[in-house]
């Protein structure tokens, strides 16, 4: 599908969207020399107003939003990226340009960190050491995990029962990349059985 430039005087909003945790992160513009650069490059770069000129993010602080899709709307004048961002993507040091109060999407944002254990293993990491001890190790702590879990909601405080909670997610997620599965997988076979 073609973006209509022409309909937008030649600019055309993009919104920035976090590919892994859908968090939006910024708004900019575009220009059909913009876009051409950023789907060539495979890093974001808009037209700033201000400037008058192409500018891509990062190209000061090298924080790049690295494209992983795109997506045009309905009447084809708004672009949606979702992208994979290097440090944070607001110049005042924060995730988003938008100040929201927490990540309510960090589950994806701690399984890209599981995730980087695995590929980047360092003596001092807990995922390393846990799984240096295997399959069945992890899949054991998910299980007592559950267990402290289902004590806390029984016999214990609110407190401790979402500290638990998080103990069992956490080690699920490593054991779901042990697995070779996503999160993603797992929000999919939901959906599909919710809309059954």
């Amino acid at each position: 599908m073609n973006i209509d430039f022409e309909k937008t005087d030649g600019l055309v909003p993009v919104i920035i969207q976090d590919e892994q945790t859908l968090e939006v992160l910024m708004l900019g513009y575009m220009n059909q020399e913009a876009w051409t650069k950023t789907q060539k490059e495979g890093k974001v770069t808009f037209f700033s107003r201000s400037k008058n000129r192409l500018w891509t993010k990062g190209e000061e602080s090298g924080n790049f939003l690295f494209v992983k899709e795109t997506h045009i709307d309905c009447d084809r004048d708004t672009i949606l990226i979702k992208a994979s961002p290097v440090g944070p993507t607001c110049h005042t040091g924060s995730r988003s340009c938008f100040k929201t109060d927490y990540n309510q999407n960090f589950l994806f944002e701690l399984e890209s960190i599981i995730s980087d254990r695995y590929e980047n293993p360092s003596e001092e990491s807990y995922v390393n050491k846990l799984r240096q001890k295997g399959l069945n190790k992890i899949a054991q702590k998910v299980g007592e995990e559950g267990v402290e879990t289902v004590i806390a909601a029984l016999n214990e405080t609110d407190e401790d029962f979402v500290n638990e909670s998080s103990d069992l997610i956490f080690h699920l997620l490593v054991l779901l990349k042990e697995k070779g599965k996503s999160l993603s997988e797992i929000a999919q076979n939901l959906e599909k059985r919710h809309r059954k």
